[in-house]
């Protein structure tokens, strides 16, 4: 076997490509058996390990260990234990056309499905969806050619050689043969995904019907919020969108759980600190303003992120409240943010935090997984956690907002970003492009992504990025910050609730330290590139240096 190839994926993180996918679920549970100095997370696909780290230091020190690792497949890096029986009724609607691209006839695809065991060999895509390789590829099919809009929980599915099961309903291009009732994805259970890597399946060929059990929508599935006693926050006004946020989930990308949180991490911290919380205590994380609460009990509080004009209103008073400075909210009185001047996202932090329950240890909301706490509505009364005499309440402090998104600013929003790991899928003329032009965030923005069009709002000149190869990418590991870079070639900038998994590749990332500003990016705002080395962060000579690790 060929040594691992090792690509950057940030500077905080390594893809490993390997030849086969015997190969990854060998080095796959090598590192979680053995996990490296720092290592946060693994994550398993079709032919990549993606390893995360604290810091870039680890990374970097994890190299060496990475390229000596033992890639030949062995016959305990797959299934472990006794097999889960998945019961299957065969009546989908593309069992025949199954048949008819193997050769095989329905009945033969269904003793085929049924005939042999087959192994979880990685997540992704959804929360439960697991990726299942047979003992031989005697059902490998192609995608549909026009996706489904809707796929029903439960489906049993194929594509190319793998099989899976739909946790919940979604939009899907897999051939679906039938159908099942087992939950793949369940808060409920100890290992809310049935399959995690490794875990081996048999399919087993029923005639009775099953009731589907069809999760709710991701705005449905999110936990409702208890309410709150002696102290607490009652939401008058959520505005556009309000959310409660902590520093997210990590080390669950197996299961296709994003690390998710704050999108401008430097903000909620900030905003902790100034009322005497840790900096993982939950806040709200409120878009372009509007968000009204009123207190019950007194309450210390903290405003910060997008700069944001805060007002307080009692019975007999109404007054001003400062960013970035800790100050009181009496019994009964309300607090508004208005439309920030400058940046996207306000973070609300209340001493002693807000005190919703964990979902896989964390309070915050991942709206694209649908785990957590229901984004906040008029009426939703938040409690607040006890305080912790142990930590006082800090002084103001200067915002953490850049310049170039202060009000006047005239120079775009510079972001940092190292080379790729699918730098070299793409042309020199992109490469320059990438950093020399300048980009605009679209409306279509959300916390999955920036989503960016060419050129300034005022001169969109230029053209799209272009590959220099047409090959299509199976899917791999990313990382927040990534730059992926569909068929349109206008990059999307993945945020804090990036999909663990992307099909596209990616030509650059953005640093972790500038993943703050990023969150802050309102549609309209001009930005553009600074290739920077890996592991001083320096800027490079060239459009971007893709220095190996």
């Amino acid at each position: 076997m060929r040594p691992p190839g090792i690509r950057w994926a940030g500077p905080r993180a390594l893809l490993i490509d390997l030849e086969s996918l015997g190969s990854v679920l060998t080095v796959h549970a090598h590192l979680q058996e053995h996990p490296l100095r720092g290592q946060v997370d693994v994550l398993a696909a079709a032919r990549t390990v993606l390893v995360v780290f604290d810091s870039g230091a680890d990374a970097r020190a994890a190299r060496a260990a990475v390229a000596q690792l033992d890639t030949a497949p062995r016959t305990d890096a797959g299934a472990a234990g006794d097999p889960v029986r998945i019961e299957v009724v065969y009546d989908g609607d593309d069992l025949a056309e199954v048949g008819r691209l193997t050769g095989l006839g329905p009945d033969a695809v269904v003793a085929a499905h049924t005939g042999q065991l087959w192994t979880a060999a990685f997540g992704g895509f959804a929360p439960g969806f697991a990726y299942l390789v047979g003992e031989n590829e005697s059902l490998t099919v192609p995608r549909r050619t026009t996706p489904r809009t809707a796929v029903p929980a439960g489906a049993v599915a194929l594509a190319g050689n793998f099989s899976a099961v739909y946790p919940r309903r979604s939009p899907g291009g897999w051939q679906l043969i039938g159908r099942t009732a087992s939950r793949m994805w369940d808060l409920d259970r100890d290992q809310p995904a049935l399959l995690r890597p490794g875990t081996a399946v048999q399919y087993v060929a029923v005639r009775e019907s099953v009731t589907l059990v069809d999760p709710a929508p991701a705005s449905e599935a999110l936990q409702e919020i208890p309410i709150g006693q002696d102290h607490a926050l009652e939401v008058l006004a959520p505005g556009p969108q309000s959310l409660i946020q902590d520093l997210g989930r990590p080390g669950l990308g197996d299961a296709g759980v994003s690390k998710a949180g704050a999108a401008d991490t430097a903000s909620a911290r900030q905003a902790n600190r100034l009322v005497g919380n840790a900096p993982g205590d939950a806040v709200i994380e409120t878009v372009l303003g509007g968000l009204t609460v009123q207190a019950r009990g007194e309450l210390t509080v903290a405003v910060t992120g997008a700069w944001t004009p805060v007002g307080i209103s009692g019975d007999r008073t109404t007054r001003p409240a400062p960013m970035c400075t800790p100050f009181a909210l009496h019994d009964g009185e309300t607090l508004r943010l208005d439309v920030p001047d400058a940046g996207l996202r306000t973070y609300l932090a209340i001493r002693g935090g807000i005190d919703v329950p964990e979902v896989l240890g964390s309070r915050s909301t991942d709206v694209m997984s649908g785990i957590g706490p229901a984004p906040l509505a008029a009426g939703t009364v938040l409690p607040i956690g006890a305080t912790d005499r142990g930590r006082t309440v800090g002084a103001a402090e200067p915002s953490t907002l850049p310049d170039a998104l202060r009000p006047g600013a005239q120079e775009p929003v510079v972001l940092r970003i190292t080379g790729g790991p699918r730098h070299d899928w793409f042309t020199d003329a992109s490469h320059t492009a990438l950093t020399d032009r300048h980009w605009t965030v679209t409306a279509e923005s959300n916390r999955i992504g920036v989503r960016l069009a060419v050129g300034a709002p005022d001169d969109a000149t230029g053209t799209p990025l272009e590959r220099r190869t047409a090959d299509e990418l199976p899917s791999e590991g990313v990382v927040a910050g990534s730059l992926q870079v569909p068929p349109s070639g206008l990059p999307v900038l993945f945020l804090a609730d990036h999909p663990v998994t992307g099909g596209y590749p990616v030509i650059g990332v953005v640093v972790p330290e500038d993943l703050p500003v990023a969150a802050q990016l309102a549609p309209g705002t001009t930005l553009r590139f600074q290739a920077v080395d890996p592991e001083t962060l320096h800027p490079t000579p060239h459009p971007l240096a893709t220095r190996r690790p």
